[in-house]
């Protein structure tokens, strides 16, 4: 069994879903995978067989760096299987990706992707990698961190307000992509002319969003966790403000946003089986009646299928009512009766006390008492 590498071209094939670079002399079948390779595909379809007289789909996904894949087009004759290392077309020359998918489930992931199979844009497979271009590939994929590190140099040189996050070389090294975040419209085309006589290659510049930037630089969130968006997350749903409000979270946007400065990926993970969950609840802008006063929402549990009212006249005192309680007392008022009291149907009542000591109630002359202390030694 191969030896993983340990160089600094391991650290850049991670970007690529490789837990090590491919080595020349072996087949490299479980190079392309490993545990937290977000770019990793699922199969489900693979030990399904195909009837007879259908002949097998003619496209392919392959994967490049970080969250780039695309489509494209077998010849006639040739079949490839996932984790092959395949030359494809590119404008100009080719490029160097890693097989993820093959067969029936592709044509599933283009019709997800809304990719038209019957398209002549789809680009061409043009043969498995041979040892050359995977040592070219290998080459090019080792000098991205020196070449971005040069690069914001360069920008920062000719006083230019945007900030270089990624390179990524084309696999046969004639063509370079600098990935670029900026707040403002940035006018680089003297810096694409200064990168085009520095590295000696075709400059492309892309620029991407602050969530993008995120998951390319990695980190860790405030639940301790590796990013989302750098470990297994693809793609980027809009996340808003009522999500949180549905969720019952504070407003806080110092607790809502994440390390890229917009709101937290994760608070659209349970937003719809919150929303599931509030359909079963009466409005929390219904004021309850009762003998005593009226009493008005102030939380709910969602889950525990309780809301939390207070009187008008009385808010410190806090009563947790079951939600068929409150259902039931508004019924009875919009029948024209009203209850005693919120106490008889109050599941907990929640006490708020004010302290006077921000600190606590324990005073500092409590050490000044003259009791013997035992010490065992």
């Amino acid at each position: 069994m191969d030896e993983p590498i340990k160089n600094n071209d391991e650290k850049s094939f991670l970007t690529r879903g490789c837990y090590q670079p491919p080595q020349l002399q072996y087949r490299n079948e479980s190079v392309y995978s490993h545990g937290c390779s977000k770019l990793d595909s699922y199969d489900w379809l693979k030990d399904i067989v195909l009837p007879d007289n259908q002949e097998k789909f003619d496209c392919i996904e392959v994967r490049f760096k970080n969250s780039r894949k695309d489509f494209y087009r077998i010849p006639q004759g040739m079949w490839f299987h996932p984790g092959d290392i395949v030359a494809v077309e590119a404008s100009p020359g080719h490029d160097i990706g890693i097989v993820t998918l093959t067969g029936e489930v592709v044509r599933l992931q283009m019709r997800k992707k809304r990719v038209n199979p019957a398209s002549d844009e789809i680009k061409k497979v043009y043969r498995k990698a041979r040892i050359s271009d995977i040592e070219k590939w290998i080459s090019m994929v080792g000098q991205e961190d020196q070449t971005m590190h040069r690069a914001r140099r360069i920008a920062t040189r000719i006083g230019l307000k945007m900030k270089i996050n990624d390179v990524e070389y084309q696999g046969d090294g004639t063509k370079a992509i600098f990935y670029y975040t900026a707040d403002e419209r940035v006018d680089f085309r003297e810096l694409i002319k200064l990168l085009a006589e520095t590295f000696k290659v075709r400059i492309e510049m892309r620029q991407i969003g602050v969530r993008q930037e995120s998951g390319r630089l990695g980190g860790l969130g405030t639940c301790g966790r590796e990013l989302c968006c750098a470990t297994w997350l693809t793609d980027f749903r809009s996340v808003s403000t009522n999500m949180a409000r549905v969720q019952q979270l504070s407003p806080n946007p110092q607790k809502l946003a994440g390390q890229c400065g917009k709101l937290k990926c994760c608070l659209s993970y349970e937003y719809a089986v919150y929303l599931d969950a509030l359909r079963h609840f009466p409005n929390s802008e219904i004021i309850l009646k009762t003998k005593k006063g009226e009493a008005v929402h102030q939380k709910t549990d969602i889950f525990n299928q309780v809301m939390w009212y207070s009187y008008v006249s009385d808010p410190n005192n806090v009563l947790a009512i079951p939600v068929e309680k409150v259902r039931e007392i508004i019924d009875k008022n919009s029948q024209g009766q009203f209850p005693e009291k919120l106490e008889d149907f109050a599941k907990i009542k929640e006490q708020k006390v004010d302290f006077e000591n921000v600190v606590g109630q324990d005073d500092l002359r409590r050490f000044d008492r003259g009791d013997e202390i035992s010490v065992i030694v």
